[in-house]
């Protein structure tokens, strides 16, 4: 079965920068992967991702969401200072795929910037971004690496 899962940062905070995206979305692939979902296009945009992945027989949507959603908050917290009240917000979407809907729904994903340029962040959302946008990441993730088990 093929699923897109949606979740958002608490409160819709724009903590998914530029200088982090690629390694979230990466951390996430290999969560699924660990977790025998193989993902087939992750993205998203500041204050939420897309999850499209084949889900395993040997785990319910609800322990996936839970588990991609704690190990990456976790992790992101050790990325930069700013991101050290990092939370997901509480719940998700998901959406069973069938086969035809595959293709256009990785475009989708692909294309959330150009989907979401419309969308205009004002105050404290603006103000966040624009402080922390060039901000480096830290070398060296004071987390150590997820393991597969009770952990999970």
């Amino acid at each position: 079965m093929t699923i897109h899962l949606v979740f958002s940062t608490k409160y819709r905070q724009p903590f998914i920068l530029p200088q982090i995206e690629n390694d979230l979305y990466g951390f996430l692939s290999n969560m699924c992967d660990d977790l025998e979902c193989p993902s087939i296009q992750i993205g998203g945009y500041y204050e939420h991702v897309h999850v499209l992945c084949f889900l395993s027989r040997k785990i319910a949507v609800m322990k996936l969401a839970e588990k991609l959603k704690s190990n990456s908050s976790r992790w992101m917290k050790t990325k930069a200072v700013f991101l050290k009240d990092f939370e997901w917000q509480l719940g998700y979407a998901v959406f069973s795929v069938g086969q035809s809907e595959i293709t256009g729904l990785k475009k989708y994903i692909q294309n959330q910037k150009s989907h979401h340029s419309e969308m205009e962040f004002s105050g404290r959302n603006r103000n966040f971004i624009l402080q922390h946008i060039n901000e480096p990441l830290r070398a060296t993730s004071e987390m150590p690496p997820v393991k597969l088990g009770d952990k999970y």
